[in-house]
């Protein structure tokens, strides 16, 4: 089978930070340029940064083209958001999805003031705010209930994941034999 110049795919193996999501942007644009209309996003993270993260899935879900997002390992975290930027959601038969609360690191030396804490608390909540809502926009669970995922943190198999709505199916093929695949 001879892939489809009009599909992309693209392995995301690394932790989402600024870095690997500039390079999946990048890859993106240009392959946008060339007139690719389908992208596969085969996801594989740890999780990372929420700001990279939220990002990175407004912009998958802002461009001209089919998003297909595929969890080939684990979706934790951030990572989770990636791949609900996928119109459809995929997963293999072993994969897992991590749904945890924000944090923030505070580094040594920092002074903590009632202000500067009073700015941290509220951005957290805006973060787990943004997130939980774009998990419930993605599957049949309502914002109340995923919060209380979120909040209580909640790990989830393929088949709770499809049972959950975030999967769409469990599926094992991950490409095309021959198919052209971008690395972040």
């Amino acid at each position: 089978m001879v892939q489809d110049k009009r599909t992309t795919y693209i392995k995301f193996f690394v932790a989402v930070d600024l870095n690997s999501i500039k390079k999946l942007m990048g890859i993106v644009q240009q392959k946008l340029t060339e007139g690719v209309q389908r992208f596969i996003i085969l996801i594989s993270s740890p999780g990372g940064n929420v700001f990279a993260g939220v990002s990175a899935y407004n912009f998958l879900k802002g461009i001209p083209a089919e998003i297909i997002t595929h969890n080939f390992g684990s979706a934790d975290s951030i990572a989770t958001i990636l791949y609900c930027c996928g119109i459809k959601r995929y997963c293999v038969p072993n994969a897992r999805f991590l749904l945890h609360g924000i944090g923030a690191d505070i580094n040594a030396g920092i002074r903590i003031n009632e202000k500067w804490l009073d700015e941290q608390i509220k951005s957290l909540k805006a973060d787990r705010e943004n997130i939980s809502r774009i998990i419930s926009d993605n599957t049949n669970k309502s914002l109340e209930n995923v919060e209380n995922d979120i909040f209580n943190g909640t790990v989830l198999n393929a088949q709770q994941a499809v049972e959950y709505g975030l999967a769409h199916e469990i599926k094992t093929e991950l490409f095309e034999a021959g198919a052209e695949i971008f690395e972040v």
